[in-house]
């Protein structure tokens, strides 16, 4: 993500909504059926933030528990090299897909009730043929690499982070979304639910060219797409953003371009379908584009209108007010603001309904 370069006051209402959930979230994980090993998979609505699983700096579960964000967007897999077809955390051939990898702090998320989502590529394995569809050129590797991710961490979707070089990849956008259907396929064969998100750069004003082809190509494949994840920051400008309204105007446009592609959808579906991910604090262009705690309460409230299925921030380890007036750090977002204040104010979205 670069969108990724190196990527209170919630109000009482919102306070009393999160307790209530929190109970409902462990009920449902509780009386999930056997056949779900981590539990009933994803909320209808979810606030997924990422973590940085190259960020030592904080254990995963743990810092799940103490921002209060029990839902988590792993960044990265990856190979370690072009032309592989393992994918790593990473890259790193030391953290391999395995129980060893972060096996049991993601047990322990589940056991309280959450989930992750795994998500492959990012802006780095995008600009370095390292992302798995763009480095592998067989589509059977590459699904048993996401057949692999979800046996081994039971996990309810996995995300896919295109952007740079690898929106441009025709033939590695054609082997991902025919891998894709080949695991959904799997999956229907063995009794197991699993999604795809697509997170890719947008403009202001929705998606552009490439990554409606990315889309296209999906539905030409039989890849179905459950959530279009669009970053809302690092537009790159040049002037002063009102990063709240830039967000809104941005879903807008993404929203009519899926009733373009999706024509049977329902508007409700087609808003549940779409998900914003958020840098707060000041994002890699620098101080112009900031988003702020205000900005943050603007989108959370949008965000409940409108229905989108999924919020997220680039991320968790940037959540507090570590380094003021840095932008795009990866530890602190460059307000001066108390930890967890957007991760806090975030966690009433999740909801099962």
């Amino acid at each position: 993500m670069h969108r990724h370069s190196l990527v209170r006051a919630a109000l009482a209402a919102s306070a009393a909504v999160a307790v209530s959930l929190t109970g409902v979230a462990a009920a449902s994980a509780a009386t999930a059926g056997a056949a779900w090993p981590g539990g009933r998979g994803l909320p209808q609505h979810v606030f997924a933030p990422y973590f940085e699983t190259y960020d030592t700096s904080g254990d995963l579960a743990a810092l799940s528990r103490q921002s209060g964000a029990r839902y988590l967007s792993l960044a990265f897999l990856q190979t370690d090299q072009s032309g592989s077809c393992t994918a790593y955390w990473n890259g790193d051939t030391s953290q391999p897909v395995a129980w060893s990898s972060f096996g049991s702090d993601i047990a322990a998320i589940q056991a309280s009730g959450g989930n992750v989502i795994p998500s492959f590529g990012g802006y780095a394995a995008d600009t370095t043929n390292t992302d798995i569809a763009d480095s592998c050129t067989s589509v059977s590797a590459i699904a048993q690499v996401y057949e692999n991710v979800i046996t081994t961490y039971h996990v309810p979707r996995i995300d896919l982070d295109v952007e740079a070089d690898s929106l441009n990849n025709t033939a590695g956008i054609n082997r991902r979304n025919e891998a894709i259907a080949q695991v959904e396929a799997w999956a229907a064969a063995h009794g197991r639910r699993i999604q795809f998100s697509y997170t890719l750069p947008v403009t202001t004003t929705g998606l552009t060219g490439p990554e409606i082809a990315l889309l296209q190509n999906a539905i030409t494949d039989g890849a179905r797409i459950s959530t279009v994840n669009v970053m809302t920051f690092d537009y790159y400008i040049g002037t002063a953003q009102e990063m709240a309204a830039d967000t809104i105007s941005a879903a807008d446009g993404a929203e009519a371009q899926l009733q373009v592609l999706y024509p049977d959808k329902s508007p409700a579906r087609l808003w549940q379908m779409l998900g914003v991910t958020e840098m707060p604090g000041i994002d890699d262009f620098g101080p112009d584009e900031t988003f702020t705690q205000a900005d943050a309460a603007t989108v959370l409230h949008w965000a409940w209108r409108t229905g989108i299925g999924t919020l997220s921030f680039w991320a968790l380890q940037r959540d507090n007010g570590g380094c003021p007036g840095t932008k795009g750090a990866g530890t602190c977002s460059g307000l001066a603001q108390p930890a967890w204040y957007f991760s806090h104010l975030f966690e009433p979205f999740t909801r099962w309904w």
